[in-house]
């Protein structure tokens, strides 16, 4: 059976659904995403990611989209396509213009909105091991709190980080260990968990801010500040946090280890409490 997505108001086959050869995401990654994990059947902090995806929105400039709409269609995409663990995919786009041209077309937006719903494969003993990670340097523009899909830096970042053996690239910006190329990041020194605040230098995760509350709740000492490059050697525990990646340890960056080299109880913990969240 064909997967069935959603392509601008219709539900198609995956083969069938094209978009045309102008639009502005294609040319100029004019539009903005969303990713959203999907638990025995249910979507797993829908109503931050969609809110997230408005704001998104309304920093490009773009017509709010119709959440409410976007979360009906998520949820008869997993129907549709039988699927129990899964992602959901939300793209939207400014839509197609002619001629090309960088301003905002004077017509009208006509966005393009995609969903993809797919099924999720994780590797669920990286979580018992522990993943390595290097250091890059952050080349990324001045507004990652926008999830857009402009992402050639960090494509470049994972990219080196894959040919090292590596997990994830944790970017440095100004001497401090700001987030990874697809992750927010966390460690443990001087006995706090501290992670770089939320600004428009890095996304603000929805996955992060969740962890964040879980770690108060169990009482750790959390303080959003950042993490010296220099000091990372210092760290007796760290973790990225993502959609996908969830809480996943960090054992050793730029092959050195971190503490001991093997996940740490903090990050145990709070895995252990993530995963009872996404499960209720």
């Amino acid at each position: 059976m064909s997967h069935t997505v959603y392509l601008n108001g219709q539900f198609l086959p995956y083969e069938q659904a094209t978009i045309p050869v102008e639009d502005r995401s294609f040319l100029f990654a004019d539009g903005i995403y969303e990713v959203i994990r999907v638990y025995g059947g249910r979507p797993f902090g829908m109503e931050p990611h969609l809110k997230r995806l408005a704001r998104s929105a309304r920093e490009i400039h773009l017509p709010e989209p119709d959440l409410a709409e976007l979360a009906r269609v998520s949820l008869e995409l997993i129907a549709a396509n039988s699927l129990t663990e899964a992602t959901i995919y939300i793209q939207v786009s400014r839509g197609s213009y002619n001629p090309r041209n960088h301003a905002f077309p004077t017509s009208e937006p006509a966005p393009a909105v995609l969903v993809i719903a797919r099924p999720y494969v994780g590797n669920p003993k990286l979580h018992e091991t522990g993943v390595k990670a290097i250091t890059t340097a952050d080349q990324r523009w001045a507004r990652c709190d926008i999830k857009s899909v402009a992402l050639l830096p960090n494509i470049l970042a994972k990219q080196k980080a894959a040919e090292a053996g590596a997990y994830e690239a944790i970017l440095i910006k100004d001497g401090y260990a700001i987030e990874g190329s697809s992750s927010n990041f966390m460690a443990v020194i001087d006995g706090e968990i501290r992670t770089y605040p939320q600004c428009n230098y890095i996304l603000g995760g929805i996955t992060r801010d969740m962890v964040l509350d879980l770690a108060r709740q169990l009482g750790y000492t959390v303080r959003e500040a950042g993490i010296p490059a220099d000091a990372l050697d210092r760290c007796s525990e760290a973790w990225v946090t993502s959609t996908t990646s969830e809480v996943m340890p960090v054992i050793e960056i730029d092959g050195k280890p971190v503490g001991n080299g093997r996940p740490g109880p903090v990050a145990a913990a709070l895995s252990e409490a993530y995963t009872k969240l996404s499960q209720r």
